[in-house]
């Protein structure tokens, strides 16, 4: 059994060891604080017009996106009335989950030593940032999970992922994120 009280996850490990020394040297700060570190990771699967046919759609997205994520999830909503889409205000249309601290660390772990080279025709991903140092990828299906029993899904759900850290530039976010070994493709 896993020891909670004293166990680090081995990437808040790794990067209070090597990265936060690296890019303290890279970067040139002169202060701990300047040191970029990650935020939080923001999950979410949108079933659209799967979720406007059968509610039971949102439900299994938020059920498959709290095993991801080892954290409940929530129903996204409709904000309001579509009638072309047959969209009701406060209809669930899918799921998302925030995470933070170990199990942040946790998810990025599995995101980037499991799934990513679970996906079929693997290239690495595009560094898709923001402007200011947050990273945005999207995953086509989310069976690439090991949480995600294949024999059980019904249906194929994209997944969005969104790493938000403390850098000021994508710079240093890339820079950031290439220390924990994300393989970017450029």
């Amino acid at each position: 059994m896993l020891d909670t009280a004293n166990y680090t996850p081995r990437l808040k490990a790794q990067y209070a060891e090597t990265i936060r020394a690296a890019l303290k040297e890279e970067f040139g700060y002169k202060n701990d604080m300047q040191l970029p570190k990650l935020e939080k990771i923001v999950l979410n699967i949108g079933c659209g017009a799967e979720a406007v046919k059968d509610s039971k759609k949102a439900k299994a997205a938020v059920e498959d996106l709290t095993a991801i994520a080892g954290q409940k999830a929530v129903a996204t909503k409709a904000k309001k009335s579509i009638a072309g889409f047959r969209v009701r205000e406060d209809m669930p249309l899918g799921a998302k989950v925030t995470l933070r601290g170990d199990r942040m660390y946790e998810f990025l772990d599995r995101l980037i030593t499991i799934a990513m080279p679970r996906v079929r025709d693997f290239r690495g991903v595009k560094p898709s940032f923001d402007g200011r140092g947050n990273f945005a990828m999207g995953m086509k299906e989310h069976i690439v999970f090991p949480e995600i029993d294949f024999d059980k899904v019904d249906e194929v759900w994209g997944l969005d992922i969104v790493i938000a850290t403390t850098a000021k530039t994508d710079a240093e976010a890339k820079a950031l994120l290439k220390a924990f070994n994300m393989p970017f493709n450029a």
